[in-house]
């Protein structure tokens, strides 16, 4: 994978000016991203340029709604691996702020893409709001193009079945346990990276141990049991598994979490990251009158996900 440069600034160097630009939060660069990205890299090879990603941190809509906590498809890490395997040159990560959501539309462009970036075109989709109150719009940045050097692309978005290829479309996916729809809209399996933290050991007491990882802001999958494949950090080869995402209604949990049992693994896994790759969707998360019972299911659950290629 070639090195790439991340700029946490709009002060880029001059290799980079000129260049193909895209703007967007590009949220688990899914199929309809990789199409743009596709397309731009395109336009590298015929007019010889760089290609950038202007990306933003935090997610903006997070930034305005403070309540919306479970809404990512992946992490910013994840963000910059996948944008690297696409074959970006450079990628500009924003930190988005009180200060920068105060900006006018117009002196972002004037300011920011035109003395700064100076891109020769920008990919952007036809939604595309920015500026103080998302005052900015496609248009706007068309209008400017008499002032610039750039020109706007706005390619079509992908759809399939009729349906456009969106992190919309895929987080609804995830909280309907359409796990098989959403990997396919991504062209890969989702999945949460996280830290293992000690929990209660419930897990442990009635015979499967866990690893338990804190999902944080990613988007909340439909709660219950899944067949996942689960790597350490740096490590290539993948382990095979069960995991419980959700609250324990069995044990009274209040909190969010993700439970990973792994098929002959045995270790210590505490504070490790691990990256958990969801394969199929078993069955919804139940409270149970028993543990008893709950280790029955459980079993079952194990045949199933072990079944599972």
């Amino acid at each position: 994978m070639k090195k790439i440069t991340l700029y946490k600034n709009f002060q880029i160097k001059p290799k980079h000016k000129n260049s193909i630009i895209l703007i967007g939060n590009f949220d688990g660069l899914h199929l309809g991203h990789q199409k743009l990205f596709n397309l731009a890299k395109k336009f590298k090879r015929k007019f010889s340029s760089k290609v950038g990603v202007l990306t933003f941190e935090p997610v903006p809509k997070m930034y305005f709604n403070k309540r919306l906590k479970n809404f990512r498809i992946s992490n910013r890490l994840q963000k910059i691996k996948l944008l690297k395997k696409i074959g970006v040159d450079f990628i500009i990560l924003k930190k988005f702020d009180k200060n920068f959501s105060k900006i006018k539309s117009t002196d972002f462009i004037k300011n920011i893409l035109i003395k700064k970036l100076d891109p020769k075109y920008v990919f952007v989709s036809n939604n595309f709001r920015f500026g103080n109150k998302r005052e900015g719009n496609v248009k706007q940045l068309i209008k400017f193009e008499a002032y610039s050097n750039y020109k706007i692309i706005k390619p079509q978005p992908l759809r399939m079945n009729n349906k456009v290829i969106s992190s919309t479309l895929i987080r609804n996916n995830l909280e309907k346990g359409k796990i098989g729809f959403a990997n396919k809209y991504l062209s890969r399996n989702w999945s949460i990276t996280g830290k293992v933290e000690k929990g209660r050991q419930l897990g442990k007491k009635i015979g499967f141990p866990t690893a338990n990882i804190d999902i944080k802001d990613y988007v909340l999958a439909c709660p219950g049991v899944y067949a996942i494949k689960v790597r350490r950090e740096r490590d290539k080869k993948y382990i095979r598994g069960i995991a419980n995402l959700g609250f324990r209604p069995t044990f009274n949990g209040k909190k969010i979490l993700l439970e990973a049992h792994l098929f002959n693994y045995s270790g210590n896994l505490y504070n490790k990251y691990l990256t958990i790759e969801f394969l199929k969707f078993i069955r919804k998360e139940k409270k149970f009158s028993s543990v008893v019972k709950l280790r029955k299911q459980i079993n079952k659950d194990l045949l199933i996900a072990k079944k599972n290629k």
